[in-house]
């Protein structure tokens, strides 16, 4: 299968981090702002290093380095030289990459290993002539698996999101949220469990996994989800535009043909499934609620109203036609998930 020939590195490197492989390896850095425990630093990242090292024949290596910038500044800092590859979120950015908010939208039928090989594959048919990232080398497109939301006190039904005062994303997750009623407040991931300890939210907005990678069953142990997430989070991998030049054409060469694209999309993609998989089965049966028959009927009404504003902003910043670009993303999304 598609994702066989790596699933060794995943195992190899899960707890590496920027092991040189020869003395002289020219050393990449790499920005991350996901606290250390975040399964992109514990396993994502390592598994791209060691990937790296692989084809590179150990001429190219890579170490982590956190907290050097909060996430909305990430991309300026790679485009600064300040760090060489860093993630984005696209939501902590509004405006600024308005077709990333076409891969976002709730009702895909697939994890996060098939809508990121899918969004890659959008990306080469659609969004590539958009200029999207065009300041950088860009890597991989990356969407998390469904979000859900966590909550202070148990939700047991959709309208009692009316009214709670809940973190959200950017992006497509805050139009959500404000259609079902909430009152939206923004605040980065990394600062989220500040922000109910301080008791300045009742519930928040991620994928599955963050309840054990922000710590969330401390401050929200509650869960309440609905079929395909209420939302998808869409990142971006970048590197920085120099950095890339100044590496030699067969280095190039090698990290293009065996990482760069759907690879390294659905490479964080599955690992994001692997853990959102694992956390979601640590919750407690009586903290989780999914929706009822009717709640999913009502969300559906809402994901149609949030698609069509959705489409009228990407069409009028790109020229794209929305709708057939989300299409064809659900379509490969179902496709990869049939391969795997």
């Amino acid at each position: 299968m598609y994702m066989k020939s790596i699933r060794s590195l995943i195992l190899s490197s899960a707890v590496l981090i920027g092991t040189l492989s020869t003395a002289d390896a020219e050393t990449l850095v790499i920005s991350s702002w996901a606290p250390p425990t975040h399964v992109l630093n514990a396993e994502a990242y390592p598994a791209f290093i060691k990937l790296l090292e692989e084809v590179t024949n150990g001429e190219v290596t890579a170490e982590l380095k956190l907290g050097l910038a909060p996430p909305p500044a990430q991309a300026d800092l790679v485009m600064d030289g300040a760090a060489d590859i860093t993630h984005i979120f696209h939501g902590y950015t509004p405006g600024r990459y308005p077709a990333a908010e076409l891969a976002e939208l709730p009702g895909y039928q697939g994890g996060a290993e098939a809508l990121s090989g899918a969004y890659w594959r959008a990306y080469e048919k659609y969004l590539k002539d958009t200029g999207m990232h065009q300041e950088f080398k860009l890597l991989a497109l990356v969407a998390h698996g469904p979000a859900t939301l966590f909550s202070v006190d148990k939700v047991n039904d959709l309208a009692a999101i009316r009214g709670m005062k809940v973190r959200v994303p950017g992006g497509v997750g805050s139009e959500v949220m404000a259609e079902l009623g909430a009152t939206g407040i923004q605040v980065p991931a990394n600062k989220v469990y500040e922000t109910l300890s301080a008791k300045a939210a009742d519930g928040v907005t991620l994928n599955i996994d963050a309840r054990q990678g922000f710590n969330l069953n401390e401050v929200a142990p509650y869960m309440y989800e609905v079929p395909g997430g209420f939302y998808r989070g869409s990142f971006a991998i970048l590197m920085n535009r120099a950095k890339w030049d100044s590496l030699s054409p067969e280095v190039q060469k090698a990290i293009d043909e065996k990482i760069t694209g759907e690879t390294l999309s659905r490479l964080w993609g599955k690992i994001w499934d692997e853990s959102d998989s694992r956390v979601h089965d640590e919750i407690p049966a009586d903290n989780l609620v999914s929706a009822s028959t009717t709640d999913v009927e009502a969300f559906k009404a809402i994901s149609d109203v949030v698609s069509q504003s959705v489409f009228a902003k990407v069409e009028a910043a790109t020229g794209l036609d929305a709708m057939e670009v989300r299409d064809f993303i659900a379509e490969q999304t179902v496709a990869i998930e049939s391969e795997k």
